[in-house]
């Protein structure tokens, strides 16, 4: 019988259990002393030292970065100097990413690609619109936008281009503008006639449409349909202080007339140019008539300018009367010595140059030749002789 005794199991305790299963395992997927030990990884621990280093250069950065970002915000340390005035021109063709550049370019903002995300959050586009506004330097971005803000529409309103030629007067600016749907007829001849417009060589207090004639400066223009009427008007007006440099004002100051003479006189240019005389009719106008000695050519001062008897006639038809030279009228230059009391139309560069430069010639006549140039005389009897030849085209 075997030695076996029941009571020698209660000799085997759980770790010998444990030993002989792993065996078997071990047994039946190979040998235990070929499997790969695990072992433990140890932690790396970091250098206090060096985390609080790294901690205090990246927040060094960021509040870096966030003052010249804050800084551009609230138009601190611009790079051009304080309140200076720069003149801005958006165009339908522009969106926010354009304006920002233009902004940029103009020293007004240092980072377009914060300006974007401003308005972007702000929703800046639905109030800045077409149109040229006058920024300075001072301005954050809040009022940077404020100043670009549009009465009539912002950038994604309905749009017209209007294309005013040299030469028109208010009211044929005004019909073609409200050809073009800027605004009606009778909204813009109201703003004409009553506006408050900002400008010393406008007089505010007369409420005749000629107080804006030679001051609504012809040019390629965008405005929204349904435009505010004084505000379109304004915008010729700025264009044409624009256009009057600080080369062509100082001309003015050192010439003997005002302002407003010059663009009387450039007016009668643009009316009588064939579009390549404008010095010399320039120096017909006022450097022999106005200034010379006229009267021995027979002038005595007189002008005797056909455009500005129209400018006073404005329903006439045909050729010029002798009945119409008795027309009482200050813009009868056949009557009254001297310029026209306001322009009589509004003139371009070219004649507005021609004002400032006259030629010096000694003509005190010319006459429309039938190849549609002017032919210039120095005495009435070369001038007759001309319109007398088959050669007048008058």
């Amino acid at each position: 019988m075997s030695d076996y005794k029941n009571g020698d199991t209660a000799s085997w305790d759980a770790s010998q259990v444990r030993r002989s299963q792993a065996g078997h395992t071990g047994r039946s997927q190979g040998n235990p002393s070929q499997q790969p030990q695990r072992r433990r990884r140890k932690r790396r621990r970091i250098n206090p030292v060096l985390y609080i280093l790294c901690v205090l250069v990246a927040s060094a950065i960021l509040a870096g970065v966030g003052w010249l970002l804050a800084s551009d915000l609230c138009a601190f340390s611009r790079d051009i100097p304080s309140t200076t005035k720069i003149t801005i021109e958006i165009t339908a063709d522009d969106d926010m990413g354009s304006i920002a550049e233009k902004l940029q370019d103009a020293g007004l903002i240092r980072y377009k690609w914060f300006f974007r995300l401003f308005a972007a959050v702000t929703g800046a586009s639905e109030e800045v619109g077409i149109g040229t506004y006058e920024l300075n330097t001072d301005m954050d971005y809040h009022a940077l936008i404020a100043g670009m803000r549009s009465s009539s529409g912002n950038l994604s309103a309905e749009t017209v281009t209007v294309t005013i030629p040299e030469g028109y007067t208010v009211r044929q600016t005004i019909a073609l503008l409200a050809e073009k749907g800027v605004n009606t007829e009778e909204a813009l001849t109201e703003a004409a006639q009553t506006g408050d417009f900002d400008y010393d060589f406008i007089d505010n207090e007369s409420e005749d449409l000629s107080r804006l004639e030679g001051f609504l400066f012809p040019d390629t223009y965008e405005f929204y349909v349904g435009h505010n009427a004084e505000d379109a008007l304004d915008r010729l007006i700025r264009n044409f202080v624009s256009r009057m440099d600080e080369d062509r004002m100082t001309q003015v100051e050192e010439s003997s007339y005002s302002l407003q003479e010059i663009i009387t006189i450039a007016s009668l240019i643009e009316e009588e140019t064939d579009g390549t005389d404008q010095a010399n009719i320039a120096s017909v106008i006022y450097n022999n008539r106005l200034e010379g000695s006229g009267n021995k050519q027979g002038t005595y001062g007189l002008l005797q300018i056909d455009a500005s008897l129209l400018y006073a006639l404005p329903d006439h038809t045909g050729p010029i009367t002798s009945a119409d030279m008795q027309t009482d009228s200050p813009y009868n230059l056949y009557q009254n010595a001297g310029l026209p009391p306001t322009p009589i139309s509004n003139p371009g560069l070219a004649s507005i140059d021609a004002a400032l430069n006259p030629n010096s010639t000694d003509y005190y006549y010319y006459a429309l030749g039938t190849d549609g140039k002017h032919h210039f005389s120095t005495t009435l009897a070369e001038h007759n002789a001309f319109v007398n030849s088959s050669s007048y085209g008058g």
